[in-house]
């Protein structure tokens, strides 16, 4: 775990308890916020990955209560909020975190994790042991993980786009701790495991009557306050910069906050299939516009190659999205010039940006809408995927539509945002952000989910949202921020044409990562690989998706983690 804190690393042990913890230092440099951090006092130990944007505040209260601190980083405020207040900290913690801390005197160790699961928090668990760490890659150095593939999990994975719902994972071995849960266990194994925070859709009573200009009020005053307290470090912050309506707001509202010299970072690939491999004419519009410090890369078809083995090394679990390469590359860079950045992930989820959004709100079968437009494959070609032993059933369908069966969302469009902003967001875009930037010692920061601003987005009903493409009382509010050419462009993704039109040197490549017999794990139907291999460019998912690349995906994962 080294690259992900490569700045200090502590250890500590006390009877049934190890702890280690690697450190990227962020919030306070000293030495005093150092971990494993233990408070021989309090009886507490305990070890932190992420950051708590409102511990100034908190800190003020603990104060009040009468504790005092020695150090002036965000740590000590956990562990004494821990201490005053119990599980009922949790509700006041602004940030993304996954943090334990040992009770000493009873024996208990508490495990928890952020919101919208920011932070990951994987889980192994045998009748002897619990061990735990911030990616799946560390538990596997411990050795006595079996190597059993989840069947379950592979029928996610091929079928819901390889998103793995938590507390499963690939592997049947490991899970991971849900978004907004807590877990309790103590030295005799006993376990308590609850969820402390859930999305709620539909305006409260007092909201039923707004229009579109209160709700964009809201939106924008909530970003701003979101933007700025994800400013707080002891090192400078940048942007990374797509091009697109959320990255661009992100420096508008930084610009606009007065942060000056604020550094953006862009990336740009070989165009292929005829399609554009960047973006630049906007982010450069931008970067011009707000007078940044821009760095733009441009990264050619044989470096993708060259690293995305070492992509898949920094990711915890399979992805197949193939902007993975693009942050796994685009943060190499930006680790040279700083230490944070903040991103847009989150606002597509939230306020409705997708193609899908307005298909599932007309339709008489939500689910079924949903299912059209999102799932991989439909069952009967994940039958004719997988060997007969890897058959479970449509356990990704029966997820999705006990999802959407749900109460907390009446409207089929908040069944689907629901949905999306609390499983699929979690494991697939933040995951990604987390894994690939984590991967060379850089924060990624992502205020659009911000829990207040979640729960905001999740009033707001979506006749606000779904107009002019979606996100639309998003794009309002940021017209009064940053230039219209950017809000009125065609929606826009990072593009990796390489990877999506598989030709050349990568399509060798891919055929023989599913051909060469020593990839071989009696996972998939020879004659489904036939007929991929055959049309590599007309398999695509309906989210645009190379059937085959998601295959080789998940065996290059299988390979670069000795599975």
């Amino acid at each position: 775990m080294a690259a992900r804190g490569p700045d200090a690393h502590g250890f500590f042990s006390q009877g049934p308890l190890a702890l280690g913890h690697r450190r990227l230092k962020i919030m306070d440099l000293a030495e005093a916020s150092g971990q494993p951090m233990i408070d021989s006092e309090l009886g507490l130990t305990m070890v932190f990955n992420g950051a708590i944007y409102n511990y100034p505040e908190l800190r003020e209260e603990l104060k009040a209560l009468g504790y005092r601190f020695f150090s002036a980083g965000d740590t000590e405020v956990l562990l004494k909020g821990y201490h005053a207040w119990g599980t009922d900290l949790l509700p006041k913690l602004n940030g993304m975190f996954a943090f334990a801390i040992w009770e000493r005197d009873s024996q208990q160790l508490f495990i928890a994790r952020d919101r919208l699961g920011v932070k990951p928090l994987y889980l192994s668990r045998t009748g002897e042991r619990l061990r735990f760490a911030s990616s799946l890659p560390a538990l596997l150095a411990g050795g006595d993980i079996g190597k059993t593939l989840d069947p379950v999990a592979l029928n996610h994975y091929l079928n819901f786009h390889a998103v793995v719902p938590a507390p499963r994972t690939l592997l049947a071995g490991v899970e991971k701790l849900p978004p907004a849960s807590w877990m309790r266990i103590d030295a005799q194994g006993n376990c308590e495991q609850q969820t402390w925070w859930n999305l709620t859709f539909g305006p409260q009573r007092d909201e039923i009557a707004f229009g579109l200009e209160e709700w964009q009020e809201r939106v924008l005053d909530g970003m701003r306050e979101a933007v700025a307290i994800r400013q707080r470090a002891a090192v400078d912050v940048g942007v990374l910069l797509s091009g697109g309506v959320d990255s661009s707001m992100l420096v508008g509202l930084l610009r606009e906050a007065g942060v000056d010299n604020l550094s953006t970072f862009s990336i740009g690939f070989q165009d292929a299939g005829g399609e554009r491999g960047d973006e630049f004419q906007y982010s450069d519009l931008i970067a011009e516009h707000f007078a940044t410090r821009h760095h733009q890369l441009r990264i050619g078809e044989h470096e993708i190659l060259e690293q995305l083995p070492a992509a898949f090394r920094a990711m915890s679990e399979p992805m197949v999205s193939h902007d993975c390469i693009a942050f796994y590359l685009l943060s190499r860079e930006v680790a040279k010039h700083c230490k944070v950045v903040q991103s847009g992930q989150g606002a597509d989820e939230l306020f409705a940006g997708y193609h899908w959004y307005p298909q599932v709100d007309a339709a008489e079968d939500a689910f079924g809408a949903y299912r059209a437009a999102f799932f991989d494959r439909d069952y009967d070609e994940y039958a004719a995927c997988v060997q007969p032993e890897w058959l479970t059933g449509d356990m990704a369908g029966d997820f999705v539509r006990e999802h959407f069966a749900q109460p907390g969302a009446v409207a089929a469009v908040d069944k689907a945002l629901r949905l999306d902003s609390t499983v699929m967001l979690v494991d697939d875009p933040v995951k990604r952000v987390d894994n690939m930037t984590m991967a060379w010692g850089l924060e990624a920061r992502t205020p659009f989910l911000d829990y207040r601003l979640a729960e905001l987005s999740a009033r707001i009903p979506g006749r606000f949202k779904l107009p002019d493409g979606g996100k639309h009382v998003l794009k309002e509010a940021a017209r009064q921020v940053i230039p219209s050419a950017v809000i009125d462009r065609p929606k826009g993704y990072f593009p990796v044409p390489g990877l999506k039109h598989l030709e050349g040197a990568t399509l060798g490549w891919v055929r023989d990562l599913l051909l060469d017999p020593s990839q071989d794990r009696g996972l998939f139907n020879p004659a489904m690989l036939d007929r991929l291999l055959s049309d590599p460019h007309g398999q695509l998912t309906p989210l645009r998706g190379s059937k085959l690349w998601q295959l080789a995906a998940l065996n290059l994962w299988l390979n670069e983690h000795g599975l």
